[in-house]
């Protein structure tokens, strides 16, 4: 019986740790992703994934066949509900986390089902003022992201 019983607790404490030592995918920076290239679908749609409205993501296009490169991704009609300046928000937010870590990505273009937006990087780090391959981490992004999209004119200004 005590043999039963430390066979047990051993495979107790091995549970533990082996789930405690495993990471949750949603969990893992989205930085890890940095470096990345837009040829590389998996690693695109694990970061679409992570982004605003991820879950809502339908599809995506990659143009990679002549410079300048970039991608269209389409959401399900989830957005059939918001409205225009959260669109224009989710667009700003997702095309901003996209070209920070995609190296060779140039421009993002969103198609919802109430509007179509385009960003480019030329104009997204013009409108920062700040080159996007700089950025390391998560939360100094998300901050200058929520800096910008509080004032409705700069979002009017990069998106009509």
């Amino acid at each position: 019986m005590k043999k039963v019983k430390k066979i047990m607790i051993l495979s107790m404490f091995v549970l533990l740790f082996v789930t405690g030592c495993s990471s949750k995918k949603d969990e893992e920076d989205i930085f890890q992703h940095d470096g990345t290239y837009i040829g590389d679908n998996s690693a695109v749609v694990e970061i679409i994934g992570k982004l605003k409205h991820g879950e809502d993501f339908e599809k995506l296009a990659l143009e990679t066949t002549t410079e300048p490169y970039g991608m269209t991704i389409t959401y399900n009609d989830f957005d059939a509900k918001m409205t225009d300046k959260e669109n224009k928000e989710t667009a700003i937010y997702n095309a901003t986390f996209l070209l920070a870590l995609i190296d060779n990505a140039d421009w993002v273009a969103f198609d919802f089902e109430n509007g179509k937006y385009k960003v480019t990087r030329d104009e997204l780090q013009t409108w920062y003022g700040e080159e996007l391959s700089e950025f390391s981490n998560e939360d100094d992004l998300e901050r200058l992201i929520q800096e910008y999209l509080a004032d409705e004119d700069k979002v009017s200004q990069l998106l009509g």
